[in-house]
């Protein structure tokens, strides 16, 4: 079974947002099996910063999807798109 890594964005709700909680709140969400190696941080306009995580799934979990939606339900994401994909 090989696995895979998503560089994953990450946008905030608003400027002011706590990034080191957001991130932390980001690890909590992700399933069973997942993991994040390594977050970079992308200035995007107005103060506004977009954090990168770059996670590993297992090939067989059915691709970047489930991380997708855990990302998306949590407090203070404004949106999440997948920049990279790549098997590793």
């Amino acid at each position: 079974m090989g696995k895979v890594a998503a560089k994953i964005k990450v946008m905030p709700q608003d400027p002011e947002i706590d990034l080191d909680d957001l991130q932390e709140r980001l690890e909590d969400s992700l399933p069973e099996g997942a993991k994040i190696n390594g977050v970079e941080r992308d200035d995007v306009a107005f103060g506004l910063v977009a954090l990168l995580p770059t996670v590993i799934v297992p090939d067989d979990a059915g691709g970047t999807e489930a991380v997708e939606e855990g990302f998306e339900k949590v407090e203070g994401v404004e949106s999440v798109s997948v920049e990279n994909v790549g098997r590793i």
